[in-house]
C-alpha cells in the first residue's frame, strides 16, 4: 500500500507502530474524522512488527470482553479491522526514520537517506512497543504459546499445581516466580550467576517462599517436547555437565527493550529506553507527537493498559489539533 502523495499534503495523525495502543488510538483518532496514516510495522520485522507483541500469543483469557478468550492474532485483527472501518489507512511499513524539530513533522520509509520524507503530519503518535529479550534458542519463537512465556500475570493461570522454571536473576525475575507460585506446585529460578542481581527486599521474597527453589551458575540450552514444551536441557556453567529438568511451562525474565532506537536524540527518554511522558499524560516534550503502550510504560506492560493509554493519546492529539486548527 502506498503512502504517496502525504508528503505534499501533510495528514493530520500519524501513528508508528501498531498493537493495542497504536490500534486503538487509530480507531478513535479516525471516529474524530483525522483520517489518520498508520505504519503498522513489516512481517520481516522483530522489534517493529503489526500488531505487536500479541501476535506471539495464543490464548489471551485477560481481553475484557471475550470471556471464552481470544487468540492473540485474532484480538489484533479485529483491533485492526475496526480501525480500517471507521477510515484509518493502515500500511504495512515500517519507519526508517523521523525528524520532530519542525511542524509538519517527517517521517521516512525504507531508506533513511533520502532528502524528503515520505509522509508529513501535523502530529505524531509513538507506539512502537516493546519487545522481551530473548535467549536465542532453536524454537523459541515456535515455543511461545506452547508452554514458554514472557509474561506471568499474562500466562501464569494457566499453569495450575504445574512445575514451572524461571529464567533470570533480577527483580523481573524475583516478582515473576512469586506472582507464579500462586498457581505453580513449585517454581524453579534458573540463573547463569551465583548470586542474583534483584534489590534485597525481592531477593528475600523469593527466597522465603517455600514453592521457589534456585538452580545457581545454570543456562538453558534446548526446550524440549514437540508441540508443547516438557523440559528444559540445561548446563552447568562451572562444570559443564548438562541434565534435563522437566517443566512444563517455562517464563523468561531477563527484561525487556523499548523499540526507541528511531527517536533518539527526538524524544526524551528514561535510563532503560523507555519514552518520557508528562504525568498523567501521554504528551512528549515535542509539541504534538504523542508516546503510548509499551514504548513508554515500563510497569504495567498489558495490553488492556496499552489499549487505554492509545484512546488517551488519540483524544490528546485530536485536542491538540482542535487547539492549532479549530474546525
Amino acid at each position: 500500500m502506498s503512502v504517496d502523495g502525504h508528503a505534499d499534503r501533510p495528514v493530520e495523525v500519524a501513528i508508528i507502530g501498531s498493537g493495542p495502543a497504536g490500534l486503538t488510538a487509530a480507531i478513535y483518532a479516525a471516529r474524530a474524522n483525522l483520517s489518520p496514516v498508520v505504519l503498522e510495522g513489516e512481517l520481516s520485522s522483530t522489534s517493529n512488527q503489526p500488531g505487536g507483541q500479541l501476535m506471539l500469543t495464543t490464548d489471551v483469557e485477560n481481553y475484557p470482553g471475550f470471556p471464552e478468550g481470544v487468540m492473540g492474532p485474532e484480538l489484533m485483527q479485529r483491533f485492526r479491522d475496526q480501525a480500517v472501518r471507521f477510515g484509518a489507512q493502515v500500511h504495512t511499513a515500517k519507519a526508517s526514520r523521523v525528524d520532530f524539530s519542525t511542524q509538519p513533522y517527517g517521517i521516512w520509509i525504507g531508506g533513511p537517506d533520502a532528502s524528503e520524507p515520505t509522509l508529513r503530519a501535523w502530529s505524531v503518535i509513538v507506539s512502537t512497543g516493546a519487545q522481551s529479550l530473548m535467549l536465542g534458542l532453536d524454537r523459541e519463537i515456535e515455543m511461545v504459546g506452547h508452554g514458554l512465556s514472557t509474561c506471568a500475570t499474562c500466562d501464569g493461570f494457566f499453569f495450575r499445581d504445574q512445575h514451572i522454571a524461571v529464567i533470570g536473576g533480577g527483580d523481573s525475575a524475583m516478582e515473576e516466580s512469586t506472582f507464579l507460585t500462586r498457581f505453580a506446585s513449585k517454581v524453579t529460578v534458573i540463573h547463569r550467576r551465583d548470586a542474583l542481581r534483584a534489590s534485597k527486599i525481592m531477593e528475600q521474597r523469593a527466597f522465603d517462599n517455600e514453592r521457589i527453589e534456585f538452580m545457581w551458575n545454570t543456562v538453558v540450552e534446548e526446550y524440549l517436547g514437540e508441540s508443547a514444551l516438557t523440559g528444559l536441557r540445561i548446563r552447568n556453567v562451572d562444570t559443564g555437565e548438562t541434565s534435563t529438568l522437566g517443566v512444563t511451562g517455562c517464563f523468561i525474565a531477563i527484561g525487556h527493550r523499548p523499540n526507541t532506537d528511531l527517536f533518539a536524540g527526538q524524544l526524551e527518554m528514561k535510563e532503560n529506553g523507555y519514552l518520557v511522558t508528562q504525568p498523567d499524560s501521554t504528551k512528549t516534550a515535542v509539541e504534538g507527537v504523542f508516546a503510548c503502550g509499551d514504548v513508554q510504560d515500563d510497569y504495567y506492560r498489558q495490553a488492556v493498559t496499552a489499549a487505554g493509554s492509545g484512546c488517551m493519546a488519540a483524544i490528546e492529539a485530536e485536542r491538540y489539533l482542535e487547539s492549532r486548527h479549530p474546525r
